[in-house]
């Protein structure tokens, strides 16, 4: 395996090893995967690190740790700190063992490729999830934040307040102390005038003119 030695051919083995290393965490692919990575990637540290058993073992557990960081950080923590660190953990357990500089340089490109590429495999293949709960975390956030704004909003109807602004047929009012945008449906008002929300859907506030009720009344 001497063609190992050339720094482009490292390139793309540890690309494709890392490619598929990473697709097996990212997509279902039922342990495909995960062989053909563990099986690229043994064979560039057993070429690169035969005959150094000490300095094989440290660098190997580098690289291996920081695969397990990964790991639990897309399953456990999933904010990307750890992930990022475990990173740079397999970088270091790639890049040590190169031959020269420009082929630790080249490892460290055909890495980063590789582990971007794998997400293309999720155009394919089923999602493993990983980082589900951040994703999930910012949805729910996100929801809670709507809801409590359209419960807010939804406690406005029936009140009363005046207009800040004239309505052409939008224009702000104030309720309660507070401002908010509404519409006046095909009513045009002026400022000043006492008006009634009539309804809300989500943040849109039909209010009508207070007199004119009144009038109907009379």
């Amino acid at each position: 395996m001497e063609w190992l030695n050339v720094a482009s051919i490292g390139f793309v083995v540890i690309l494709l090893g890392t490619l598929f290393l990473f697709g097996e965490l990212l997509v279902r692919a039922k342990g495909l995967f995960g062989l053909l990575g563990v099986a690229i990637m043994s064979m560039y540290f057993s070429f690169h690190l035969a005959g150094d058993s000490n300095l094989g073992f440290w660098v190997v557990i580098l690289y291996v740790v920081g695969l397990l960081l990964i790991i639990i950080d897309g399953k456990v923590i999933t904010d990307g700190t750890i992930a990022l660190l475990g990173v740079v953990l397999m970088i270091v357990g790639l890049a040590i063992p190169a031959p020269s500089v420009i082929y630790g340089v080249l490892a460290a490109m055909g890495f980063l490729l590789g582990g971007f590429g794998a997400s293309l495999f999720l155009k394919v293949f089923p999602s493993r999830n990983m980082w589900s709960k951040m994703t999930l975390k910012d949805r729910l956030t996100g929801d809670l934040g709507y809801n409590s704004i359209n419960e807010s909003y939804h406690s406005l109807k029936g009140k009363r307040g005046r207009t800040l602004t004239p309505f052409r047929p939008t224009g702000n009012i104030e309720i309660d102390g507070n401002q908010y945008s509404a519409t006046s449906g095909s009513q045009w008002l002026e400022a000043n005038e006492e008006i009634e929300v009539v309804s809300v859907d989500g943040t849109r506030i039909l209010i009508k003119k207070v007199s004119d009720d009144k009038e109907n009344q009379a």
